[in-house]
């Protein structure tokens, strides 16, 4: 193999390749990206057996071949080459080595057998369709603060994405104590859609494919794998096996007392106060009367704060208190101008909505303060 490829063209995939491989590897080869040059065209493959990452870049081929390397190492000296900057990777098959050149500096890394790479099954996806990059998104970054970290709970470390009832495109994410509800017009060919539960680590890598506006994503999903594609990205993941629980049931429906707030506002006094709260707990508590609403906390260690809001509220009086960090990370998924609570009793959840959009909607449990 001898190919010569441009360094930000080579750094772009390297970074994609090397974010999917898992620094500590009991299998050798799965810290290697495999490199493949065939026609005008460089591939790179990663993966730690439950993604799978496939890179095209265009590059000038003087002899096809294949060889793996190890991943992180190549990323690094890519890296730190000079910008604009030629690489010429060469690998005769003999040595067992890839040779790396660019202007005065040159590289030699050990390889292993491009035969050893596995290569994630192909799957037959029962379900094809298309989204534009946007609305895939959208619906990822607001539900993903959601995911639950608990290992015992595996079925919510990921994102359930389905085909809801009423012809929409749902994603939801729950620990608990929080949960995220965000819904998309439903595109063409996805009326079968399986609910498949979309793993942390592939919400990650799938935002990297994300950015470019004018993007088409190409989805395909099965019963236990998806993919991701883009003309130059194609990213599979398995899906987690499980099933996601019943979350209509802890969608509050009669919650009637309603506040009004601006977001960023609210957001910068939760942030104020909850300074001086205890790091276990976090706990803020809202009071809430007539067009007015009272932050505070108070930890007898570090001492008290508050602080009072203008606000929409014309309901009986209400204190509640929340983890100060649900809440902030509630409020910053708003991107309009006010967030509305709507509030049951101290005891029952509470609902967030941005203005009067039920696209997105979350809800966060109280605690005692």
């Amino acid at each position: 193999m001898k190919v010569s490829i441009e360094r930000s063209a080579l750094l772009k995939a390297m970074s994609r390749a090397q974010s999917v491989v898992e620094r500590r590897n009991t299998i050798p080869i799965l810290a290697n990206v495999l490199i493949e040059a065939d026609g005008d065209t460089l591939s790179f493959r990663a993966t730690d057996l439950d993604i799978e990452v496939v890179d095209k870049s265009p590059a000038m081929v003087t002899q096809v071949g294949a060889t793996t390397v190890g991943a992180h190492t190549l990323h690094e000296i890519v890296r730190k080459l000079p910008d604009g900057a030629m690489v010429e990777l060469t690998d005769d098959g003999q040595t067992g080595r890839l040779e790396v050149r660019a202007g005065r500096s040159h590289f030699s890394l050990a390889t292993l057998p491009r035969e050893d790479f596995p290569v994630m099954a192909t799957a037959e996806y029962d379900c094809n369709f298309g989204v534009n990059a946007p609305i895939l998104r959208r619906l990822f970054d607001k539900a993903k603060f959601a995911i639950s970290t608990e290992e015992t709970r595996y079925y919510l470390n990921g994102v359930y994405m389905h085909a809801a009832d009423g012809g929409s495109l749902r994603c939801v994410a729950t620990d608990g104590h929080r949960l995220a509800r965000i819904d998309a017009p439903l595109p063409e060919g996805a009326d079968n859609l399986p609910g498949v539960i979309v793993p942390r680590k592939t919400v990650g890598e799938l935002r990297k494919l994300l950015d470019d506006d004018d993007a088409q994503i190409a989805v395909s999903v099965s019963e236990t794998k998806i993919r991701f594609a883009t003309p130059e990205v194609t990213l599979t993941s398995k899906v987690i096996d499980g099933s996601f629980p019943d979350y209509s049931r802890v969608i509050p429906q009669g919650n009637t007392k309603r506040l009004e707030v601006d977001a960023a506002e609210f957001a910068q006094a939760v942030d104020r106060v909850s300074t001086v709260s205890s790091e276990r707990s976090r706990a803020v508590k809202l009071a809430l009367d007539e067009d007015r609403l009272i932050l505070s906390v108070n930890a007898p260690d570090a001492g008290a704060a508050d602080e009072e809001l203008a606000v929409a509220y014309g309901d009986e009086r209400l204190e509640i208190g929340f983890n100060a960090k649900y809440l902030l990370e509630i409020a910053s998924q708003v991107d309009r101008e006010n967030a509305v609570f709507l509030f049951n009793s101290s005891g029952d959840p509470t609902l967030m909505r941005e203005g009067n959009d039920e696209s997105a909607i979350y809800v966060v449990m109280p605690m005692r303060v």
